[in-house]
């Protein structure tokens, strides 16, 4: 049985144009740090990254953050974080941070939020790991992205073999709770991406 200790957080450098985005990042710092569950996220001070991780250390909460050298300066790197990793580019960061991570949450966020989110979910369906990967829909900021996979496995572009087995939490405290009953079903082997995969991100 595997458990949650980690949990990577992808979301937007900016924060959006609903305020319940950002009330929603906050609240999951918040949730992390009441939980013991240390968070892992691009390393960024700004908009969404900026509260989530914020929000986490102001509840006493543990942050790991990894951010390539090229967006220190422009994403304001949070230099309060109990850990902060500098890589030499993107595809180091994004094995940095799966390695780090007992599961994935995605936040509100844009074309980088979303590049990283489908990712995980394109190892998942290929069987190359097993963590639990959870849409954070609050608003129903991804319902689109929903809508899109309806409309993969309507053209069977999704077939049966190759599921997209991805959580939704419309609310901030059902993440958690969703995550660690995902997990409990996962084996600690199944968790780890394939060495070959992990070799070429």
């Amino acid at each position: 049985m595997s458990t949650i200790k980690t949990v990577c957080v992808y979301c937007g450098s900016g924060p959006g144009t609903n305020p319940r985005f950002i009330e929603g990042a906050k609240a999951f710092g918040k949730a992390l740090a009441e939980s013991n569950v240390r968070l892992v996220y691009g390393g960024g001070s700004l908009g969404m990254m900026g509260a989530v991780a914020t929000s986490t250390l102001d509840h006493g909460g543990s942050v790991t953050g990894i951010i390539p050298d090229f967006l220190t300066l422009r994403e304001n790197a949070l230099t309060r974080v109990q850990e902060m990793i500098v890589t030499p580019d993107m595809h180091e960061r994004k094995r940095l941070m799966f390695e780090r991570s007992d599961a994935f949450v995605a936040l509100p966020g844009g074309v980088g939020t979303l590049e990283e989110l489908v990712e995980q979910l394109t190892w998942k369906q290929l069987g190359r790991h097993a963590k639990p990967v959870l849409l954070a829909n609050i608003d129903g900021f991804w319902e689109p992205l929903f809508s899109l996979l309806s409309h993969m496995r309507q053209t069977q572009f999704i077939r049966d073999g190759l599921k997209v087995d991805i959580l939704k939490a419309d609310h901030v405290e059902e993440i958690l709770p969703k995550l660690k009953s995902a997990a409990a079903q996962v084996a600690e082997a199944e968790k780890d991406l394939a060495p070959e995969v992990a070799r070429r991100l």
